[in-house]
């Protein structure tokens, strides 16, 4: 699918956004006096999401009042794309914002009609919303558009199920992006892994039925180092400790880190802000799968870095195929690396589905991201790189641990876990993220979602400081 506003030239109808309190004759005086008395007579409030389509003196259709609901306290509001459920609810057709409520985010309200323009059709028809928005004046239209764009990348990869997306199609996916933006691409597949020295990719993939790989994509451009590493596990089995059928059912979305850091990558490239940066994508595609070759619980893994990982548990292996990314993309230093994953239960325990932790111990770009997630309906939360925690992750007979017993601060212990391989980098921030919206809201339906990534697109000026 591809997001789309309506032709700013296109007949189109007007759409008055009303908050509680405003309903009536002093809404706007474009409205007819006739319009206004049979708003009030079909009992409009300006509830969030309720409609009254204002009828012509002839029968015809003439726009349409929807309500916003009370003002919102504080700009993460709960219903932070109220706009949404405007596309979902007005008949089709072409539709321009008639007036703009004070308070009212005019950007991640159009922002929030092009996300719920999306859905996923690969298997079955599944008719979208027919109403079209007229991007609003003085708004960058080209960047929403991106911003959708990538959204929409991200949500069709994790959508789609491991039968149709190995690491073999996660690879042809990034090899399409590169195709698309004329990036260069390179991949590191099968038994080249161990000859690359990328050992603990290989030990975690090796038992799936397609080979493991590492995806490589530099785009052009100059300027500072920006590597984004998205873990592309396409389903998680748990290996030999093997999860329980419940734990298994959502696990296509594992690689949600990878379908972020690939959906963010076409937001870049499409806004071409990659000229002024080098920017880098790397994905470790595996299946963590159970065969006879399967690694085990008490394996000790060498990593690329040359640090022993003892395996006390194979449903950690997330942390081990991105050690071996991370070690690789901190040997160029780059000014900043990322990672991205749902890696953890425990960040779920803590914040829920839709509020990531993200870890950085660079205060004034931490401060940056968190505020731009803030700002732009795309929040993140941090937590601490907490030091006292590292013997956490320090086993008697190898040099890290990939799954400390206990199973206390389980996000921190990880990223602490990952941290130790990104050394060289000048700032490094770490995303555990979850990818998945649990239940439908406006402008997200229920399924793969993207998180984070706008946060990180309008922290950039922090970013190439």
């Amino acid at each position: 699918m591809i997001p789309q506003f309506a032709d700013s030239d296109a007949p189109s109808l007007p759409l008055w956004l009303v908050r509680p309190g405003e309903a009536g004759p002093d809404l706007s005086s474009d409205i007819d006096p006739l319009a206004a008395n049979w708003a009030r007579a079909q009992g409009f409030a300006a509830k969030a999401g309720q409609v009254c389509l204002l009828p012509l003196p002839d029968g015809g259709l003439g726009g349409t009042l929807f309500g916003l609901g009370p003002q919102p306290t504080d700009r993460p509001a709960r219903d932070r794309f109220a706009l949404a459920r405007a596309a979902e609810a007005l008949p089709a057709g072409n539709w321009r914002l008639a007036n703009r409520p004070q308070g009212f985010d005019l950007a991640l309200g159009a922002l929030g009609w092009l996300f719920a323009q999306y859905r996923f059709d690969r298997y079955k028809r599944v008719e979208a919303p027919g109403a079209r928005l007229v991007c609003p004046e003085g708004l960058d239209r080209d960047r929403l558009i991106a911003m959708a764009a990538g959204e929409y990348l991200a949500r069709d990869l994790i959508n789609t199920p491991a039968s149709d997306m190995g690491p073999g199609e996660l690879e042809q996916a990034a090899r399409d992006l590169a195709g698309r933006h004329g990036a260069g691409i390179e991949v590191v597949c099968g038994d080249d892994l161990i000859a690359r020295n990328f050992p603990m990719i290989h030990a975690v993939g090796r038992a799936g039925a397609q080979a493991p790989r590492l995806i490589d994509i530099r785009f052009p451009g100059e300027g500072p180092r920006l590597t984004l590493v998205g873990k592309g596990v396409c389903f998680d089995t748990g290996g030999l400790d093997i999860k329980p059928a419940a734990s298994m059912a959502l696990m296509k979305k594992d690689m949600g880190g990878a379908a972020n850091v690939l959906g963010l990558a076409e937001t870049l490239a499409r806004l071409g802000l990659h000229r002024d940066m080098r920017l880098r994508i790397l994905i470790p595609a595996v299946e963590n799968a159970i065969s006879a070759n399967a690694f085990r619980p008490g394996d000790i893994l060498t990593s690329r870095k040359g640090l022993t990982v003892e395996v006390n548990n194979t449903d950690a292996e997330g942390r081990l195929v991105l050690a071996d990314a991370l070690a690789l993309a901190a040997e160029e230093a780059p000014e900043l690396l990322v990672s991205m994953a749902t890696l953890t239960g425990a960040a779920r325990v803590a914040l829920g589905p839709e509020l990531p932790p993200f870890f950085c111990d660079d205060d004034a770009l931490a401060a940056a991201i968190q505020g731009a997630g803030r700002a732009h309906g795309d929040p993140v939360w941090r937590l601490p790189f907490w030091e006292p925690y590292e013997a956490m992750i320090e086993p008697a007979i190898a040099d890290l641990d990939n799954a400390p017993s206990g199973g206390f601060a389980g996000a921190i212990t990880a990223a602490l876990f990952l941290r130790r391989f990104a050394g060289q980098a000048r700032a490094y921030a770490h995303f555990d993220i979850y990818g998945w919206q649990p239940s439908a809201a406006p402008g997200r339906p229920k399924g793969g979602a993207g998180q984070a990534m706008r946060a990180i697109l309008h922290a950039l000026p922090e970013i190439l400081r």
